[in-house]
């Protein structure tokens, strides 16, 4: 019992991380990915529209078998891709603002 809201708490987590990264692939201007790369916006939109989709179902079915694999194209994403795009696009906005 204990552990099934573990995992129940690891698949919200897992989507909700999932989904943002969704909104930000979808967000992110196409050419940043391919100025910066990073294969391209399509790509990456389907694997973590995919991750979403996979953890959405294993929170209400309680079984996740390839959440590990979303879990891996999302932390991907929000710790590689999204960096590296982030700064293309030319807006000078630093970490308290614009310049």
């Amino acid at each position: 019992m204990f552990f099934g809201l573990i995992w129940q708490a690891i698949y919200l987590v897992t989507f909700v991380a999932s989904l943002y990264a969704l909104i930000e692939a979808v967000r992110t201007p196409a050419a940043a990915f391919e100025l910066m790369d990073k294969q391209n916006k399509k790509l990456w939109v389907i694997l973590t529209g995919a991750a979403s989709g996979l953890s959405l179902l294993a929170v209400f079915s309680g079984r996740g078998m390839f959440v590990i694999l979303g879990l891996v194209a999302t932390l991907v994403f929000l710790l590689d891709v999204r960096p590296a795009v982030k700064g293309v696009g030319g807006n000078n906005n630093g970490p308290y603002g614009s310049w």
